[in-house]
């Protein structure tokens, strides 16, 4: 008689748990990207957190938007609750949360300061004089520098 070997058949020892761990991995994968994932569709995609909660106000001086006489610093922050409104001419949202920007203004409730983010002087200056102007100071960011030092995502930001 004959014998007959199996030549799938894998007896040497160790080769049951690397069978097993063929199958655990990929299973093991797939149920951790099923983790991150469905822990992303819990948070709000509209919700962005501040990297200034907690933190002083950056360092900065700018000039004004061409047209007016105050430009923004940080040290005309202090002593005060105010708002601080990054806009653009070439913004859309920025136009439509304009009239908001404008009430606020006008009913005293808080302060609002503007800061033009990487827009020409010419544009920010008709913008302002087309649309009302809200702001009690502005600053250009002409570069965007100051945006990025506030962790600016994007314009409208407050």
């Amino acid at each position: 008689m004959s014998s007959h070997i199996n030549p799938t058949s894998d007896t040497t020892p160790g080769s049951a748990w690397r069978r097993q761990f063929l199958y655990a991995a990929p299973t093991a994968v797939v149920a951790g990207l099923v983790a991150v994932l469905g822990l992303g569709l819990t948070r709000d995609p509209r919700e962005l957190p501040s990297t200034l909660i907690g933190k002083s106000v950056p360092k900065f001086a700018l000039l004004p938007v061409l047209g007016r006489t105050l430009g923004l610093a940080s040290s005309d922050l202090r002593g005060e609750v105010s708002l601080v409104n990054f806009f653009a001419s070439w913004c859309v949202a920025c136009r439509a949360e304009h009239p908001l920007l404008m009430a606020m203004a006008k009913s005293g409730a808080v302060t609002v300061h503007g800061i033009n983010y990487k827009d020409a002087p010419v544009d920010a200056a008709r913008w302002l004089d087309t649309l009302g102007d809200p702001y009690t100071r502005t600053g250009a960011d002409l570069d965007g520098r100051i945006g990025i030092e506030w962790g600016l995502y994007g314009v409208p930001e407050a």
